[in-house]
């Protein structure tokens, strides 16, 4: 549908993703985010929690196999999609509707926690063609790159120089002074 609302929300999962098949062999993963408002009580000058809100996600596909694998209970999340009416049919018989939460993007919130990411191969147009650094596999802390396409962001971060990389590094290396003279000036034009 083109107007859905999309929203997005900051919760803990309330248990892991649950991981199942369509009857045509798409994977769903679903999950519950709980949300609690907290706000300051002037009166007592502390913190409160509000009324939790429970809202029910679904992803789908890869999506659906990368959230089953990467999330589970109690982790804090960020979640934004598509808010949908979903309709359905309990074992008793009863027709039943609920909000449902498309998912589009979900993520580990980093407010409290780290996290390490690996990026999946053939998701995506992301560097198909592997010429730069994230397309590699940097093999581990220190170790050289290899099998492009498999990708990944692992790692730690370094501000000096990043993990992985292809072996040609066009910075490190003096450019080329041409015949003549120097191509470029000792000082910058500005």
């Amino acid at each position: 549908m083109a107007n859905e609302p999309v929203i997005t929300i900051v919760g803990n999962l309330t248990a892991d993703p649950e991981m199942r098949f369509t009857s045509g062999g798409v994977a769903v993963a679903s999950f519950t985010v709980a949300s609690t408002p907290r706000k300051r009580n002037a009166q007592t000058d502390q913190w409160e929690d509000g009324e939790p809100m429970f809202v029910r996600c679904s992803a789908w596909r890869d999506y659906a196999e990368n959230v089953a694998e990467s999330l589970s209970k109690g982790m804090r999340v960020l979640v934004t999609g598509r808010l949908t009416v979903n309709r359905y049919q309990t074992q008793n018989g009863e027709q039943r509707e609920g909000l449902e939460l498309q998912v589009d993007e979900i993520g580990p919130s980093l407010r409290y926690a780290k996290a390490q990411v690996t990026k999946t191969s053939g998701g995506g147009n992301y560097n198909r063609g592997n010429q730069g650094g994230y397309g590699q596999n940097p093999g581990g802390q220190g170790a050289p790159g290899g099998q492009g396409g498999q990708g990944s962001y692992g790692g730690q971060a370094s501000y000096n120089a990043p993990q992985g990389g292809s072996a040609y590094d066009p910075w490190s290396q003096q450019p080329q002074a041409p015949q003549g003279g120097s191509a470029f000036d000792d000082m910058p034009p500005f």
